[in-house]
């Protein structure tokens, strides 16, 4: 407009900025690549089998289902009232290692299932009103938010199918931070993952948020929620993640693989039969032994955990919080097998006075000693050892000594070290071309990031005779 005003002319940025199509991006994407396999270095596979794409565009939502929307803004904190009995449980799955899917349709097989026994003497849209569901939030933030935002599909889809009318079809959830990803090791990491998990819940539209005190005090469990209410307001806006393209797409995901297993569980006879037959407690375990092989691989990072640990704090007064019901599933936590290890290695200090000790004896190339000295520092210190550096194995008092070099430069530093010292000798890394050399040498073991650090934690605790 040029006989505008300074200062109020109109920006049509459309002209400025005029769109791509899609097919520009992935050129752009590609050649950046420089020929590296698109599916491997950029999409992401969520543990529920779901492919991420790197971005969204409006594209990707033609033919997806709308989540609902304009009945998620505001929630209430839960403490005070807690569970309701008869509660649809969806929790207890996922304590038991279920993923977002196996929650969602096994949670709606068992709310259709009680809705189908409350409307045989209560008209439908009363009778949904008595079913409410009890979800745990994990710390994969936008698949949780995805994850309740999926459940309120579901569930209106369900009570359609009964004859329901939109307002009976709203589901009423119940949201509470998991226990699953907690631990009683570096306690106020689980006040973070807490925070985030809380976040989801509200963006995800939960009515009543239960931030569960684990490790910290009730008090700040209670702030996270008039935080996220009174400073960062996400009770104002209703469905606030709707129209994101990522969320929108991984919501319908998630719904549609619900679905799936929700059929089948239907097609077998119903949710009771399911749980009575095995292949739910069967499904899970196989769910919980996945992410436990993850954790302990440290392919999945808990913070303070499997990895970063707080060399200061070797024990820890944390009691872990029990639920008042009984579950049909065991519950686990996955820092559970590092606690143990951490705790049998104070069991250690206790009867002989002094904490096991690792050197990390650091020679040779700069950039590689650092990384690998860095390494070893977290992989033992998730056991509760002390760590010792030095360039020089002389007058440094060690249970253990790793090597922290470059592949190149281990053979000659091994050769110098092994005859010399009378603990066993490690080495930082995965030479797959020198290790009978090294063996040969005296090497007696190798850490490196495809290691299991329970099991070679604890192989070492065995050789370093602590008393299991």
């Amino acid at each position: 407009m040029p006989d505008a005003a300074p200062g109020t002319e109109v920006l049509e940025l459309s002209k400025a900025f005029p769109p791509t199509p899609t097919a520009e991006w992935e050129a752009a994407i590609h050649r950046d690549l420089k020929g590296a396999d698109y599916e491997k270095r950029l999409v992401w596979r969520t543990e529920e089998a779901i492919a991420v794409r790197p971005y969204y565009r409006r594209e990707d939502l033609d033919g997806k289902a709308s989540a609902v929307r304009g009945d998620a803004a505001a929630w209430e904190p839960a403490q005070e009232h807690g569970i309701a009995a008869g509660a649809i449980r969806a929790d207890q799955l996922h304590e038991a290692g279920a993923n977002a899917i196996q929650e969602l349709g096994y949670a709606l097989a068992a709310g259709v299932e009680r809705l189908a026994n409350l409307a045989a003497t209560l008209p439908v849209d009363r009778a949904a009103r008595h079913v409410e569901f009890v979800f745990a939030i994990g710390s994969t933030y936008f698949m949780e938010i995805a994850k309740l935002r999926a459940a309120r599909m579901l569930w209106a889809q369900a009570v359609a199918a009964f004859g329901g009318d939109a307002a009976a079809g709203r589901i009423r959830i119940l949201a509470r931070t998991s226990r699953r990803n907690k631990s009683v090791c570096d306690r106020y990491s689980n006040l973070l993952r807490a925070t985030t998990e809380a976040m989801s819940a509200a963006l995800g539209g939960c009515q009543r948020l239960m931030v569960e005190p684990f490790g910290f005090d009730e008090h700040l469990a209670l702030s996270v929620q008039r935080v996220l209410r009174e400073e960062a307001h996400l009770d104002t806006v209703a469905d606030a993640a709707g129209g994101s393209y990522y969320i929108e797409v991984l919501t319908d995901a998630v719904a549609r693989e619900a679905w799936k297993l929700f059929q089948q569980v239907e097609a077998a006879g119903g949710y009771a039969k399911a749980c009575a037959s095995g292949s739910v407690a069967q499904a899970l375990a196989a769910s919980r032994a996945a992410r436990q092989k993850a954790v302990a691989g440290r392919r999945r990072t808990l913070v303070g955990v499997n990895n970063f640990p707080d060399l200061t704090e070797k024990t820890s007064d944390v009691v872990p919080p029990e639920d008042a019901e009984k579950s049909p599933f065991p519950a686990f936590r996955l820092a559970e097998p590092f606690e143990k290890i951490r705790q049998r290695t104070t069991r250690y200090a206790a009867r002989t006075g002094r904490y096991p000790k690792l050197l990390l004896l650091k020679r040779g190339d700069l950039k590689m000693r650092g990384a690998r000295a860095n390494f070893g520092r977290n992989f033992f210190g998730c056991a509760g050892f002390d760590i010792a550096e030095s360039e020089e194995y002389a007058g440094v008092e060690a249970d253990l000594i790793l090597l922290c070099s470059s592949d190149a430069e281990y053979l000659e530093m091994a050769r110098d070290v092994c005859p010399k010292v009378t603990v066993p000798v490690l080495v930082a890394g995965n030479p797959k071309d020198q290790i009978e050399a090294l063996e040969a040498a005296g090497v007696q073991g190798f850490i490196h990031i495809q290691s299991d650090a329970v099991q070679t934690l604890t192989e070492w605790q065995n050789r370093l005779r602590m008393e299991a």
